[in-house]
């Protein structure tokens, strides 16, 4: 069952990655300034340090921390590429990367509207997700997913997203 798997494969990750932060580095900053009085009205069980870290990030900021998660989800394709997808970190990266697309879906349910991420995630993130993941499957090198997959895989995703905005907090005021 061990065939050739497609470049475009594993390191399309990176490549549909970037399309769908374009949509949030184009977007998120600005809308959640621009909505943050609503969520807070909305969601009042949210506290209220949750919504002054949300609204303290900036357009630079938020800008590094995207540039922080390229290396991360670049560095998950690249493993994958070299391993012909065999790679733990890449199909985690994968298979986070689908998650968070299934989150951006939540959120936009959430506040009943469109929210960043929330255009290119059906169209293409958990597109790709499945496309990737069924080649995988075809190629005899996906890993099983169980239920504690899932919560790794978001936890992971929700970690990197974390250290990214992190690291640019320390970095952003240099650029």
């Amino acid at each position: 069952m061990d065939h050739e798997l497609n470049p475009l494969v594993t390191y399309g990750l990176f490549a549909a990655w970037a399309l769908h932060d374009a949509e949030e580095v184009a977007f998120g900053p600005r809308w959640l300034r621009e909505n943050l009085p609503r969520l807070k009205e909305r969601f009042p069980g949210v506290p209220e340090q949750v919504w002054r870290a949300a609204g303290s990030v900036d357009d630079r900021e938020f800008r590094a921390a995207v540039a922080v998660m390229a290396v991360v989800v670049g560095s998950a394709a690249v493993a994958g590429g070299r391993s012909g997808g065999r790679s733990a970190f890449y199909q985690g990266a994968l298979n986070g990367f689908g998650l968070h697309g299934l989150v951006h879906l939540a959120q936009a349910a959430a506040v009943r509207g469109v929210t960043p991420g929330s255009v290119t995630s059906p169209l293409l993130v958990v597109p790709f997700t499945l496309w990737a993941r069924g080649r995988l499957r075809r190629a005899g090198v996906l890993r099983p997913a169980r239920g504690r997959d899932v919560v790794t895989g978001l936890a992971v995703a929700a970690g990197a997203t974390v250290l990214s905005h992190a690291v640019a907090r320390k970095v952003a005021p240099r650029f």
